[in-house]
C-alpha cells in the first residue's frame, strides 16, 4: 500500500485489539484536526467581541489556519521521508496540542491569528499520515472498510465543530474550544507512539526545494491576504490590495516555472498533465469552495440577524453528518462497481437542491425550516468526496498517490479559504445594495413607513430612536436578501460544475483503495 513516505511492505497488518486501538488513536487525532477547521466558525462573533475587533476581521481566525494548513499539506511526502511517518505524525500531534494551548491563551487578535497559523501549519501532515498509517494497519482486502471508517471521522468532525464550539462559547468561554484539544491530543499521540513506533518508515536525507517552498508561501499568503483585506480596503481602489495581487500573480508565475524545471520540486505539478487529475481536482476544489463558503455564511446570518445563540446556530449545522455517516460506507463499497461520475453528479444535484431550498428563506423562517436542507446536505457530502477522489487518483501508480493526494488537498483547502473570503465579501456588497433599495421606501410619502414610525413614537421612542429601530429592520431584511441571493447563485454554480465531472475518464478498478486513501 502506498503511503506518504516509503512503501510499508515490510510491516504486516495489525491484528485484533491492537488494530482497533490503533484505529481509534489515529481517528482521534484526525477528528481533533478536522474539528478545528470548523469549531471556530460559530464562535467568531464571541471571539471578535471579546478581543475588540469586527466579526469580519474575526474570519482571519479561520483563514489563517486554512492557509497555513494548505502550505503544510504538500510538504508531507518530503517530511515523512526525512523524519519517518510515525515520528512525524506523533510530533505533529504534540505540536498541535501546544499550538492549541497557545491559541486559548492569546491576549489579542493578532496573537490569536499567529497561533492559529502555527496550529494550521503543524496540522498539515496529520491527515495524510493518519491515512497512510491506517491503510498499512489493515490487510488490502479491508482497505475500503478502513477508509469508510476514516471518512466517517472526517465527515462528523466538521459538523460536531460548530455544535461543540457553540455550546462551549455559550456555557464556558471561547478559549476552551482550543483547550479541549489538549487531553485528546496527548492521548492520541501516546497511543499512536505505543502502537506504531516499531512500524516507522525508513528515513533518508532529501534535498528540499527551498526556492519552490519560499515561492509557495509568498504567493499563497499574498493571495489570501488580498482576499481577506479586500473587503475592508475597497478592493482594487487600494494600493495595498493591488500590491498583494501583483505579488500573488508574479509569485505564482515564478512558482510554476521553477516547480516544472526543478529536479526535486516541493510540489509535483506534472500531475496536472493527467486529464483525470486536473478535472477531478477542479471539480472537488470548486465544489468544496462553494460548500465551505456557505458553511461559514449560514451561522453568521443566523447569529447576526436572526437572533440565534452560538449553540442554536451549531444545532442547525449539526445534522449534516447524520446522512453522511449512514451513506459513506455504502459509497466506499460500491464506488468500484458504479461509475464515480454518476455519484459525483448526484452529489452536485443534491447540493444544488439544498442551496435552492435555502434561497427560499426569509426572516420568519423557523428552526425546522432552516434545519431540513442541512439534513439533506449530508446525502450530498457522502457522494461528494470519495467518488471525486477516485476519479482524481485513478490510473496513478501507488508511489505517486501521496504526492497527488497532497496536491489535490492543497488546492481544495485553498479553495475553501477563498470561498470563505469571497462569500462574506459578496454578502456585504449585496446587503449594501438591498439596504439602499429598501431605505428608499422609508420616506415622508410612504404610509407604511409613517405609521411604523408613529407607532414606535407612541411606544415612547424619540424620532432618532424610531429611525434607528427601522434601520435595524431594514438591515435584517437586506442581509437576509443578500444571503438568499448567494444561496441561489451557489445552487446554480453547483449545477454548472457537473460537466467538469464528465470531462474525466475514470479507469475501472484503478486506485480503488488508494483513491479512497486521499478522500479528504
Amino acid at each position: 500500500m502506498a503511503t506518504a513516505g516509503a512503501p510499508q511492505a515490510a510491516h504486516p497488518p495489525l491484528e485484533g485489539a491492537v488494530r482497533v486501538w490503533g484505529t481509534i488513536a489515529l481517528s482521534a487525532a484526525t477528528f481533533m484536526n478536522v474539528l478545528d477547521t470548523s469549531i471556530a466558525n460559530v464562535s467568531l462573533p464571541a471571539i471578535a467581541g471579546d478581543l475588540g475587533v469586527s466579526p469580519n476581521q474575526g474570519t482571519w481566525v479561520i483563514t489563517s489556519f486554512a492557509v497555513a494548513n494548505a502550505i503544510a499539506v504538500p510538504l508531507t511526502g518530503w517530511l515523512s521521508q526525512r523524519f519517518g511517518q510515525v515520528r512525524l505524525f506523533v510530533g505533529s500531534v504534540m505540536l498541535f496540542v501546544i499550538a492549541s494551548w497557545l491559541c486559548g491563551l492569546a491576549p489579542n487578535m493578532a496573537t490569536l491569528i499567529a497561533f492559529r497559523a502555527l496550529q494550521g501549519f503543524v496540522a498539515g501532515p496529520m491527515i495524510p499520515l493518519s491515512q497512510s498509517l491506517l491503510l498499512a494497519s489493515y490487510p488490502k482486502a479491508l482497505a475500503g472498510l478502513a477508509m469508510a471508517m476514516w471518512a466517517m471521522t472526517t465527515l462528523v468532525a466538521p459538523v460536531m465543530g460548530p455544535l461543540l464550539g457553540g455550546w462551549i462559547t455559550d456555557n464556558i468561554s471561547w478559549p476552551w474550544i482550543f483547550f479541549i484539544n489538549i487531553p485528546v491530543g496527548i492521548a492520541a499521540a501516546g497511543a499512536s507512539w505505543a502502537i506504531f513506533r516499531k512500524r516507522d518508515t525508513a528515513t533518508r536525507k532529501l534535498p528540499i526545494d527551498k526556492v519552490g517552498l519560499a515561492l509557495l508561501v509568498v504567493w499563497i499568503a499574498a493571495l489570501q491576504m488580498m482576499l481577506d483585506l479586500g473587503k475592508e480596503q475597497d478592493w482594487f481602489h487600494s494600493p495595498t490590495i493591488v500590491a498583494l495581487a501583483v505579488v500573488a500573480v508574479v509569485g505564482f508565475a515564478f512558482f510554476l516555472v521553477w516547480e516544472l524545471t526543478d529536479d526535486h520540486p516541493v510540489v509535483d505539478l506534472s500531475l496536472f498533465g493527467r486529464r483525470n487529475f486536473w478535472t477531478g481536482t477542479l471539480a472537488t476544489s470548486l465544489g468544496y469552495g462553494l460548500f465551505f463558503g456557505n458553511v461559514v455564511l449560514l451561522p453568521l446570518w443566523l447569529q447576526q440577524f436572526m437572533g440565534y445563540t452560538a449553540t442554536d446556530a451549531g444545532m442547525i449545522m449539526a445534522p449534516v453528518g447524520l446522512m453522511a455517516m449512514i451513506l459513506s460506507p455504502l459509497v466506499g463499497k460500491t464506488v468500484g462497481r458504479i461509475d464515480p461520475r454518476k455519484y459525483a453528479t448526484f452529489a452536485f444535484i443534491v447540493f444544488g437542491l439544498v442551496l435552492w431550498m435555502r434561497s427560499r428563506f426569509n426572516t420568519s423562517a423557523d428552526f425546522g425550516t432552516i434545519m431540513v436542507p442541512t439534513i439533506i446536505q449530508g446525502v450530498a457530502m457522502a457522494f461528494f468526496f470519495i467518488p471525486l477522489m477516485t476519479i482524481t487518483l485513478s490510473g496513478l501508480t501507488p508511489d505517486r498517490i501521496p504526492a497527488a493526494s497532497g496536491l489535490t488537498n492543497f488546492v481544495r483547502i485553498t479553495a475553501g479559504a477563498m470561498g470563505t473570503s469571497i462569500s462574506t465579501t459578496m454578502w456585504e456588497d449585496r446587503a449594501a445594495l438591498h439596504h439602499a433599495h429598501l431605505a428608499e421606501a422609508v420616506n415622508a410619502g410612504s404610509a407604511t413607513a409613517q405609521s411604523t414610525l408613529s407607532g414606535l413614537a407612541a411606544g415612547g421612542l424619540s424620532p432618532d430612536q424610531a429611525l434607528a429601530q427601522v434601520n435595524r429592520l431594514v438591515d435584517q431584511q437586506a442581509f437576509t436578501m443578500a444571503a438568499t441571493d448567494l444561496f441561489w447563485l451557489s445552487a446554480a454554480l453547483f449545477l454548472a460544475l457537473i460537466p467538469f465531472v464528465w470531462l474525466s475518464h475514470p479507469q475501472r478498478g484503478a486506485g480503488g483503495a488508494d483513491a479512497a486513501a486521499g478522500a479528504h
